[in-house]
């Protein structure tokens, strides 16, 4: 008998004794956090995910429960050479083991590859979507080739003026000394 989940309040192992699979699709709008990052841009644009469930070593005593995610966006974020608008392919493939509590899943994170979270009744699958959607964010986006060439110009017209040689500060002490033979 195949059973209903709800993305928002997923029970995990449930959906992974289930082998279960679920897919969605929602508009960026929906997650604060990356119109955050994009400036309020691209609000039509989409987030598209697939999670699976998986329970591994079914007959052991405690069998691992496992939950695969996909998910994939084109973010418009700011070109940090040209600072225009840039859309950047963002995508995730990633697998989580869960384990029964907080406290076991840091010890476990730590020391194994594999990332670990803690089970629950409830997880919420679009708002982990966004977080790994954050994590995989470039840290200066760029054009391959900024559509408009950079003008590398001095904004201060008195620059060149303010980088003339200067007087040595001792000499203009000297001149206000005055003149002790």
């Amino acid at each position: 008998m195949s059973k209903e989940f709800a993305a928002r309040r997923l029970d995990v192992k449930a959906f992974a004794e289930e082998g279960a699979h679920l897919h969605g699709e929602q508009p960026l709008r929906e997650h604060d956090r990356l119109m955050a990052e994009t400036e309020r841009r691209g609000a039509g644009s989409a987030v598209h995910w697939s999670a699976t469930g998986e329970l591994r070593n079914p007959r052991h005593v405690h069998p691992e429960i496992w939950v695969h995610l996909q998910s994939d966006a084109i973010l418009p974020l700011t070109c940090q050479r040209c600072l225009l608008p840039v859309d950047v392919p963002v995508s995730v493939d990633r697998s989580f083991r869960f384990v029964p509590d907080e406290e076991m899943a840091a010890a476990q994170d730590e020391q194994s590859e594999e990332d670990v979270l803690a089970l629950s009744r409830s997880l919420d699958l679009v708002e982990l979507v966004e977080d790994e959607l954050l994590m995989e964010l470039p840290l200066a986006p760029r054009h391959e080739a900024c559509p408009e060439p950079l003008k590398l110009a001095v904004a201060d017209e008195d620059f060149e003026e303010a980088s003339a040689p200067r007087e040595n500060p001792f000499a203009l002490l000297g001149k206000l000394k005055g003149g002790k033979p």
